[in-house]
């Protein structure tokens, strides 16, 4: 597919560079799409959209403070993202501007008590770095570390202490992601509590998202675009609920992309959901045959991106563009800090 098909004007204005007060209080575009319509509520009215015996599916992902700004022993500054923990002596996978250059253990110091030394590096661009700190080592991340917030969200001075909390769902229980499952950010405790008034149970799962969910496609085609594989961990109880629900007539409806690619690479070919860990780096773009969701509650996404092909084989291309025709008409706030849509 050339992905030249996605692309889309944005006005910078739109792109959310803050969270809205409420995190329920973001907008909401309703694309029906056996009707190809499109209409307009809030996230807070997702009650009204979905049925008894429907069922959220969410990513439980937690995003942990993986930005990192060090000195080199000449003074240069650098600038580390830690990606994956390759063992539980300190050891990560991680980018870094100008690290190519950068020799085989040299030492780099991240400030008081913490430090790292670089190891080799990888064949797809990828360093390793090992972290030392006088004391917890964890503790040392989260007190150095930044909240790795994508590059559209201008912060000249850094995340602010409101991006820790706000950068995080209300899901988040297993650390490990580099970047939020964005559209779980909308939900609070009272929305599910209104959705379980109504007979809309949730359920989750853990995808940690990595470096597939987000780097931009640099191949003419979406069929040349490899990714990074990213773990996931789908409990027994997910699975059966989903199995449960779906007996019983009910929809599965994904939150985030990141859900739908966990269940998408888990599905067995009788359409159950295989429960356990796992690592995928699959790309879904427009032809993929979907098995697992029946509704899909996403953010709005970067043109010509793999979350917008994901998008776009759910909705359909036309209808996608369609609906970001009419998001951008109606002043949607965009990416992760936005507004969401809802595919029925």
């Amino acid at each position: 597919m050339d992905l030249g098909v996605l692309d889309f004007q944005l006005d910078p204005a739109l792109i959310a560079q803050r969270p809205l007060p409420a995190r329920d209080g973001s907008r909401m575009l309703i694309v029906e799409r056996a009707r190809g319509t499109h209409l307009h509520a809030h996230v807070r009215e997702l009650g009204d959209w979905l049925r008894p015996g429907d069922l959220l599916v969410v990513n439980d992902a937690e995003v942990i403070a993986a930005r990192l700004h060090g000195r080199r022993p000449t003074g240069g500054a650098i600038e580390v993202l830690l990606v994956e923990p390759l063992d539980d002596t300190g050891w990560w996978r991680c980018l870094a501007r100008g690290a190519g250059r950068i020799p085989v253990d040299e030492a780099i110091d991240f400030g008081p008590g913490f430090a790292g030394t670089w190891g080799v590096r990888e064949h797809d661009g990828f360093r390793t770095l090992r972290l030392h700190a006088d004391g917890d080592l964890d503790a040392a991340l989260r007190r150095s570390g930044e909240v790795p917030l994508p590059p559209y969200i201008a912060r000249p001075h850094g995340p602010s202490p409101d991006d820790r909390e706000r950068y995080q769902t209300m899901f988040a229980r297993a650390p490990g992601a580099i970047a939020a499952p964005t559209a779980g950010l909308h939900f609070t405790p009272e929305l599910i509590a209104d959705l379980a008034a109504r007979d809309v149970a949730c359920v989750a799962l853990t995808l940690l998202v990595g470096p597939a969910t987000f780097l931009p496609v640099r191949t003419p085609s979406l069929a040349e675009h490899a990714v990074p594989s990213e773990r996931y961990d789908i409990p027994d109880a997910t699975a059966a609920a989903i199995a449960a629900r779906r007996a019983a007539g009910g929809r599965i409806v994904a939150v985030g992309t990141t859900t739908v690619r966990a269940l998408e690479s888990a599905v067995e070919l009788d359409g159950s959901i295989r429960p356990g860990s796992g690592r995928t780096d699959l790309v879904i773009a427009p032809g993929h045959a979907f098995r697992t969701i029946d509704a899909l509650l996403t953010n709005f996404h970067l043109p010509q991106s793999s979350l917008l092909a994901l998008v776009a084989a759910f909705a359909g291309i036309d209808q996608t563009l369609a609906a970001y025709r009419a998001a951008t008409r109606s002043g949607y706030r965009f990416y992760s800090y936005g507004d969401a849509m809802l595919i029925l």
